[in-house]
């Protein structure tokens, strides 16, 4: 009993106390594990961040219009907008640094398949590729590809470290996948996997939600927590003991990501920059992206509630919108700019609210799921260190080379299986086109380079893919494909696969 007084004084200090409501009912086991879950609890870390929240949420109304400002001229480029010469020299700058072995590459892999449907991580999810390869698996074979292109570009034997930052509900599944699979051909030594941390889920009036008698709800911290889980896991001195200086940094979810691309490397390299970020241009002015921009001086990612109408419509003097820098979560970092970060920046970064529908324990102890929203969630977000970096790059792709999430269900009109599917397909259809090769019917009359779309039982795009094993991002493909007519579906595959083993 003196343990219960202990405790619950500890939680109404806090305002927490209701968190013992169903102590009296409880088993020793549950007791104890309810007791070891709220004594890990930092209670006035969590109010404090509650507090700052509220406050952020009463100024969510106020826009930023007065106080951004476009990007400086000198910090851009662009992949369309470059010399085939510039292009190059980026890649072999970028290619200089992965074959030295100075650079990894970091998945953000957090993420649940909630909104696709399935209970598993996203990254295992297939989108219904002929080879069935899912998320992870088409990753893992690009960093095992751009290994080997590094490996022939320096003259020696290259390893990229890949970190994978985990959420409590991805870990364990994702570690099992992985060995399930044999690591994808890469070698398990080289991944390093580690856990990123959690908040507990509060009320609107800053209570931390029961989940059951014995638990309370909670939820990652968001791809921000990665600051917090790099100093815990010691990720930092694994980078040092292997001589990592810079690093990729990417979510789980683009189908189309090129993992450690030398190109945005060795652009980032050129510049001397501290942080980088891979960005798209803003189809138009209403798409509900984050633009990167200016705010008092400094980096910043203006969420587009942030900003008003007659703001995001602004052009410039060529015609394209003022701010048009979209965030596609795609990052380079130097190793010495995350040690800034995490060693003495990371406690001001402020937390962003999430409203969302949390399942919680009723009066009764039982579990209710409801149907309005009912708390946040409290998160970091990965690009608000951008505001410390004195030194910066924005490099901006083709969207349809490099950026296609998987965000939903099929029952979404955007961001879902079948646009994922259909962007990687249209990629390796053009890849094929460069590379000398043509697309037939089975009688052998040729398909149009551009697929029609006014016949509505005709597939679009062409059912074709290209292993990541035989190409990066379409090199090398002329000695497979040049002269030749394919009959779709078409896959190509590298002699180290088999159809089986990917079905």
């Amino acid at each position: 009993m003196a343990h219960y007084e202990e405790l619950l004084k500890k939680l109404s200090a806090h305002g927490q106390g209701h968190l013992l409501d169903f102590w009296t009912t409880l088993s020793e086991s549950d007791r104890s594990r309810l007791t070891s879950e709220l004594n890990d609890l930092d209670l006035p870390h969590i109010v404090k961040s509650f507090n700052n929240c509220t406050e952020d949420l009463r100024r969510s109304n106020e826009n930023l219009d007065d106080r951004l400002e476009p990007l400086p001229k000198d910090v851009l480029g662009s992949v369309a907008r470059s010399e085939t010469e510039t292009l190059d020299r980026y890649r072999t700058e970028g290619l200089n640094a992965i074959g030295g072995g100075k650079v990894a590459v970091l998945l953000l892999a957090g993420g649940q398949g909630t909104r696709l449907g399935v209970t598993y991580p996203k990254g295992m999810y297939d989108v219904g590729l002929p080879s069935h390869k899912t998320l992870y698996h088409l990753q893992a074979q690009r960093l095992l590809k751009i290994q080997e292109i590094a490996s022939k570009h320096s003259g020696k034997d290259c390893i990229v470290p890949w970190y994978i930052m985990m959420s409590e509900q991805t870990k364990e599944p994702t570690e099992q996948f992985f060995k399930k699979h044999g690591y994808f051909g890469l070698q398990p030594q080289n991944i390093v996997m580690f856990e990123q941390s959690t908040m507990p889920c509060m009320t609107f009036d800053g209570k931390i939600i029961l989940e059951t008698a014995f638990s309370y709800a909670k939820a990652p911290d968001g791809n921000g927590g990665l600051y917090n889980a790099l100093q815990k896991a010691r990720i930092l001195e694994d980078f040092d003991t292997r001589g990592v200086e810079y690093l990729h940094v990417y979510c789980v979810d683009n189908i189309l990501v090129q993992i450690a691309d030398p190109v945005f490397i060795g652009f980032c390299l050129s510049k001397g920059a501290a942080c980088g970020a891979k960005v798209v241009e803003k189809k138009v002015p209403t798409e509900p992206v984050g633009v990167i921009c200016m705010l008092n001086g400094k980096y910043h990612v203006a969420e587009y509630s942030e900003i008003s109408l007659k703001t995001a419509e602004k052009r410039n003097a060529e015609g394209k919108l003022v701010f048009n820098a979209g965030g596609i979560a795609n990052h380079f970092f130097t190793v010495d700019f995350m040690k800034l970060i995490v060693r003495e920046k990371e406690s001001e970064l402020r937390y962003h609210v999430a409203k969302k529908k949390i399942p919680y324990c009723n009066s009764e102890g039982q579990l209710v799921k409801p149907p309005q929203v009912n708390g946040i969630k409290m998160e970091k977000f990965i690009f608000d260190i951008f505001q410390f970096a004195s030194s910066f790059a924005i490099w901006e792709v083709l969207r349809e080379d490099e950026f296609s999430p998987l965000k939903s269900g099929y029952d979404a009109a955007t961001d879902n299986p079948a646009t994922c599917r259909a962007a990687l397909m249209d990629l390796h259809h053009r890849w094929i086109l460069k590379s000398g090769g043509k697309f037939v019917q089975e009688d052998n009359t040729n398909i149009s380079d551009i697929p029609s779309h006014k016949d509505d039982s005709e597939e679009s795009p062409i059912e074709c893919e290209v292993s990541p094993l035989l190409s990066y991002s379409g090199e090398g493909l002329e000695d497979l494909v040049k002269g030749r007519s394919f009959v779709p579906p078409v896959v190509l595959w590298h002699d180290a696969e088999t159809r089986q083993s990917q079905l």
